[in-house]
């Protein structure tokens, strides 16, 4: 599986989102993560539907739109029009994880599935047919710059298990607390894609930083 970058926007500087776009489009980012949270889900409330359509004018990367919002299928057609490329829905968001995935499908986006630290990694394998990315969280959903939970690299291992057994290929990735001394780790247990928010925004130059990341995978 190919290593693919995330930068979440949500460590950014929201008064200047063009800005911040165009300095990931110049690093070797492959996505832009972008969370979406309604303030129910999670205690937090970030951006709509609104804002990821003026984001997309300012980048060609993929946007990978976490949702973090209950009754997720309600946004799917919203989000579709306004650029979004992937979207992840929590199994703990819907009653009906299975009919949402197909929905986001329908729309013609990539689906993907997402699961808190708290769910058991169980929750995953009914729908692992229908999606082409699984979301592991490596910290509780809701805010920046929380501390990397490590029990949740059996999950990413689990579901690693779980691909090749089925001969599936979606990706994995994780979010939450990955930097250079994580990341490593998290591309052993099985993981191929990863966010990353406050370690990367918080460097001056944001293109060297996300090469830290590149080395320590290659490490």
């Amino acid at each position: 599986m190919v290593n693919k970058i995330a930068p979440s926007i949500l460590a950014a500087d929201y008064a200047n989102f063009a800005q911040e776009l165009k300095r990931i489009d110049e690093t070797s980012a492959d996505y832009v993560h972008i969370d979406i949270m309604d303030g129910q889900f999670v205690p937090n409330i970030s951006f709509g539907a609104d804002v990821v359509a003026s984001l997309r004018k300012h980048s060609k990367l993929v946007f990978d739109c976490h949702l973090m919002v209950v009754e997720p299928e309600r946004y799917v057609d919203a989000f579709a029009q306004a650029g979004a490329d992937i979207m992840t829905i929590h199994v703990e968001a819907t009653q009906h994880i299975h009919g949402a995935l197909q929905k986001i499908k329908k729309a013609g986006l990539k689906a993907g599935v997402v699961i808190n630290p708290g769910t058991p990694v169980s929750a995953l394998e009914p729908i692992l047919n229908l999606v082409d990315q699984v979301l592991i969280m490596t910290v509780n959903p809701g805010f920046g710059g929380q501390a990397f939970i490590p029990e949740m690299l059996e999950k990413v291992k689990k579901v690693a298990t779980w691909r090749e057994e089925a001969g599936y290929n979606f990706d994995i990735e994780v979010d939450g607390g990955v930097d250079d001394k994580t990341i490593k780790a998290c591309k052993d247990a099985g993981a191929n894609v990863f966010v990353a928010g406050s370690y990367l925004f918080k460097a001056d130059d944001l293109a060297s930083q996300v090469q830290t990341l590149r080395d320590a995978l290659d490490a």
